[in-house]
């Protein structure tokens, strides 16, 4: 699932930008207009933090960004494969960051269409808008069944505060839904530990993921104070040329099918290319050489 286009809600006037941006219409779910991004910069991004982001053994398919420039911005980079380009204050990621700072005040304001509490194991949510007016402390696995141009929304701390927090919390998609249309907007910080998440989160402050997989993009800090911090972690973005989704051909993997855009689990996702160690031509990918 890597041609993945990203829904969220939002206000109306958002919906004549997306128009004019991408050249298409957009559907109405329950009155409430769907949008892909405030800005067309921030949705080339898979990473966006006011200040400093950290990767630490995994891999960003995405560009990333900070809205302070050097000294105080900055990219950190140890034993993290990015596929993408970096951008350190620069016109581009401050055009992406104000992108994101309006997308994050429109979907504030998206009325809820439940609140719910708990940890979400178990549960299989129909699309729609779903909120927790404080914290959300989630684990166990999570289902979103829908379609593919069904739209998922999550707000957490809608009556001002409330961080998101997950621990062995997995989101499963069924139906043929796609992960860039599920979306988490988050009052304060999030942070998710040995999880297998799917959707983007835009934060009011850091985001800090450690061990696991993330398909989303990770946008952080609304609030003006907030770093992203991945260790661990394999965060693939939602970020493209055309309504969100990602300008990536679809996997042909195998020994000497060149660089990689996805990975299906017949290659190392460590190495640029899919003939990475050796290895030899395999139906269907490359068998053999080092993982």
């Amino acid at each position: 699932m890597r041609d993945r286009p990203l829904h969220v809600a939002v206000v109306a006037s958002f919906a004549a930008l997306l128009s004019a941006a991408c050249g298409e219409p957009v559907s109405p779910i329950d009155s409430t207009v769907l949008a892909s991004h405030a800005s067309t910069a921030s949705a080339d991004f898979a990473v966006l933090a006011n200040a400093a982001v950290t990767c630490t053994d995994g891999t960003i398919t995405g560009n990333v960004g900070t809205f302070q420039a050097s000294p105080t911005g900055s990219f950190t980079d140890t034993n993290c494969e990015v596929d993408g380009s970096i951008h350190i204050g620069d016109g581009l990621a401050k055009l992406a960051y104000e992108g994101f700072l309006a997308e994050y005040a429109a979907l504030a304001d998206v009325e809820c269409d439940e609140v719910l509490t708990g940890t979400l194991a178990d549960v299989t949510l129909a699309p729609g808008v779903y909120c927790f007016d404080a914290a959300a402390t989630l684990m166990g696995t999570l289902t979103l069944d829908g379609g593919s141009s069904d739209t998922w929304l999550f707000k957490v701390g809608t009556l001002g505060t409330g961080a998101l927090t997950g621990t062995n919390f997995e989101v499963v998609l069924a139906g043929g839904a796609e992960e860039c249309n599920v979306t988490w907007w988050v009052a304060q910080a999030a942070t998710m530990t040995d999880s297998d998440f799917v959707g983007s989160i835009l934060a009011g402050a850091a985001i800090t993921l450690t061990r696991g997989t993330f398909d989303g993009n990770a946008w952080a800090g609304a609030s003006g104070v907030g770093d992203v911090t991945l260790t661990g972690t394999d965060l693939t973005g939602c970020g493209g040329s055309t309504h969100g989704r990602p300008s990536r051909e679809r996997c042909n993997q195998g020994v000497g099918n060149g660089r990689e855009g996805c990975d299906p689990g017949n290659s190392n996702h460590r190495h640029p290319t899919n003939d990475e160690d050796g290895g030899t031509p395999g139906d269907p990918g490359r068998k053999g050489g080092g993982r």
